[in-house]
């Protein structure tokens, strides 16, 4: 008796198979009596035979040898192969894996290959193996295999349903391999093992091992794995984001400070950038101009001891990092004991600065002409020593905004100099770095210089310290730095710097956005770094950001939300309600990262979504909704054979119960049989009873 199994393939793994859906490979089952290398052994031959590059030898391989398959061989052109039988003798490991317990059975499967090129002009595939079936292997089992990649898709040769209606019109099992996928391929085999010892129990009935060995099991349909999460990349921030400073002082927009060199060189600058960065600056800028009048009354004042020149090192260090910190990521930032904004109710008005630092003569608030606008508006003068010159001095001022020195400055000694006058100790170092011809150790001092500015910076927004320009917010106001804005953002550069009635103004009204939401902005347009705060609301962040324009601060906050909702969602609260909103302003505000989580975490909760919010679901727009037909997860058509199934199987256990309810009336029918006579004596032959 030689049983029988047909395989079909998909499109999908063979672009060469655009017949008939009739056609394709088929496993061959049949008795062997060649091999007796163990007792008690049933040894099942399977022929494989189907059409050209329909996937018999890769099946072959895969359960003989465990292999798998490649990208480089699913996509290289189809090669015509033959497995050879002889396998099984030279190879121990295809030897071994032969061997397997089928329902208590052993059994060993010799799985034979055959050539598919001889008939590919063929038009009825099943009609030939039929006939050839009812003259050479009559009672042979057959079971019809669907072999091809999954999951299944739309656009597939050959459906389930089809696979299905084509076995039942032969009255076969049917069943479904992936070689991709390592699915079905034991399953599938184990099965056929199962007909083959059904139809030999027929021939070999005193077999009591077989008596056990069920019929072909159904197939459990095959549930693709879960997609992962869509991973939320951060771009690198903008290439030219540190030479925006640099460009204040070529087009000095928004400047409050004119730096005078020997008395006729005028260098326009901002207090931010300077008091920032040095902390002789620092303590300048915080120093109150006075007039004569109350500069006379200052003297009569009673005084305390004058500050030696160690208390005033002291506190002009006590702006910068305290280095008996161990961690060296953070810096340590002590406010300096003076606090204070320049005021100003005259047109010009000061006092000489003999004591705080020999850089600086003197320094008083005018009214001058704005470079940029040519409007006349307040300035802090400030004379610096006489034995500056202008050029290192800007080279000076270009470290003190970039923190970076030309090592090609021809000039370093006059550069050093001014760097001891203001007690800028890291650039005298970089010079001297540069003279001793060390230039890459200037990197670890820029690195340093900008985390101690970073650190400066946050302090003065914290404290409002030197702001120019409010935003007036819903909840309140918030002092900002209009230099700082303007070099790191281009809406804001617009606004501060163009015909607009807010670069005139001191207050800036901001609608629809909380203080909490700016800040966070502010610090990031001020730092580069996102930080977040637990009143901080992430969609309102991201709609500020998409509105400044700015994309590396969407992606960090789209990062942050996928964050918070991932925690929130292990932590067991429920999140669905949060993602269908968020999908929402995600997508109007071009936040496609967050839009693109969303869609999946809609997609892969799809049923248990669309129970929670039907009416949110149903409002969606037509793209999301074909969006979510197309990807949900488990995907439509693995509901309908999740469904065929149970009906199948129930059906089988119907079948089953009543089998063993026949069959059990059957042993108690034929021990209750009526003795004769004849039977009562102890020699009648009769007397034993056959199960």
């Amino acid at each position: 008796m030689t049983p029988l199994i047909h395989l079909h393939r998909s499109k999908k793994f063979s672009t060469q198979l655009k017949r008939s859906p009739l056609k394709g490979p088929v496993h061959h089952f049949m008795d062997s009596d060649m091999d007796y290398e163990r007792p008690n052994v049933e040894t099942i031959k399977c022929v494989v035979v189907g059409d050209n590059a329909v996937g018999k030898t890769r099946l072959i391989c895969a359960r003989a040898c465990n292999a798998t398959l490649t990208q480089y061989q699913l996509l290289a052109t189809h090669v015509p192969t033959v497995w050879a039988i002889d396998q099984y003798r030279v190879c121990q490991e295809v030897l071994e894996r032969s061997r397997d317990v089928v329902d208590d059975v052993s059994v060993s499967l010799r799985l034979w290959d055959t050539f598919g090129d001889h008939h590919k002009d063929r038009r009825f595939c099943y009609l030939v193996i039929f006939e050839a079936r009812q003259h050479l292997c009559q009672g042979c089992p057959i079971l019809l295999l669907h072999d091809g990649p999954l999951p299944i898709k739309s656009n597939e040769i050959l459906a389930p349903e089809k696979g299905r209606e084509v076995a039942k019109e032969l009255g076969v099992p049917y069943y479904e391999t992936s070689i991709v996928a390592q699915f079905g391929v034991k399953d599938v085999f184990d099965n056929a093992i199962r007909a083959a010892l059904i139809s030999r129990r027929h021939l070999q009935f005193w077999k009591s091992h077989l008596r056990n060995v069920q019929r072909p099991l159904l197939q459990a349909p095959f549930l693709p794995p879960k997609p992962p999460p869509p991973i939320i990349t951060v771009p690198a921030p903008p290439t030219n984001i540190e030479e925006h400073p640099s460009r204040l002082l070529e087009d000095p927009l928004c400047a409050d400070v004119i730096l005078v060199l020997q008395e006729r060189q005028r260098i326009f600058a901002h207090r931010i950038y300077l008091a920032t960065s040095s902390s002789k600056f620092y303590d300048l800028f915080l120093t109150e101009p006075r007039g004569p009048e109350e500069t006379e009354r200052e003297c009569e004042r009673p005084r305390g001891p004058p500050l030696s020149g160690r208390d005033l090192l002291m506190r002009a260090a006590s702006f910068d990092v305290c280095e008996s910190n161990g961690d060296k990521d953070r810096a340590n930032l002590r406010a300096c004991t003076s606090d204070g904004t320049l005021k100003g109710d005259g047109d010009r008005r000061g006092h000489l600065l003999p004591a705080l630092s020999r850089a600086f003569i003197s320094i008083q608030e005018e009214m001058v002409d704005d470079p940029i606008t040519i409007n006349l508006r307040k300035m802090t003068v400030v004379h610096m020593d006489p034995s500056m010159q202008p050029g290192p001095f800007r080279s000076v001022l270009r470290y003190l905004y970039t923190g970076k020195l030309d090592e090609r400055e021809k000039e370093l000694m006059q550069v050093a100099h001014i760097a001891e006058l203001l007690e800028v100790f890291d650039l005298r170092m970089m010079v001297a770095n540069i003279l001793n011809d060390e230039a890459f150790m200037n990197q670890e001092i820029s690195k340093a210089f900008h985390v101690r500015r970073t650190n400066r910076v946050k302090e003065c927004l914290a404290k409002g310290t030197f702001s120019d320009v409010v935003f007036r917010l819903d909840d309140g106001t918030i002092m900002a730095h209009k230099p700082l804005l303007i070099s790191s953002c281009d809406w804001m550069a617009a606004m501060f710097g163009g015909p607009f009635v807010e670069s005139c103004t001191k207050e800036v009204l901001f609608p629809n956005t909380t203080r909490s939401c700016m800040r966070a902005v502010l610090e990031y347009l001020y730092t580069g770094c996102f930080c977040s705060h637990p009143d901080l609301d992430a969609m309102e962040l991201i709609v500020l950001a998409n509105r400044l324009c700015l994309p590396h601060l969407v992606a960090l906050t789209e990062l942050y939300t996928v964050k918070v909702l991932t925690e929130a969602a292990m932590m067991g609260a429920d999140i669905d309600g949060d993602v269908l909103l968020y999908l929402d302003m995600a997508q109007f505000h071009c936040a496609h990262q967050l839009t693109d989580w969303c869609l999946h975490h809609i997609c892969t909760n799809y049923n248990r979504v669309c129970r929670k919010f039907p009416r949110d679901m149903k409002a969606k727009s037509t793209e999301n909704l074909e969006h979510f037909e197309k990807h949900r997860w488990p995907p439509v058509w693995y509901l309908k054979e999740e469904d065929h199934y149970q009906r199948a199987r129930k059906e089988r256990e119907k079948e089953d119960y009543l089998y063993q309810k026949r069959q059990c009336k059957r042993k108690w029918l034929f021990w209750n049989l009526p003795s004769s006579p004849s039977s009562n004596s102890p020699s009648s032959p009769g007397s034993s009873a056959v199960i």
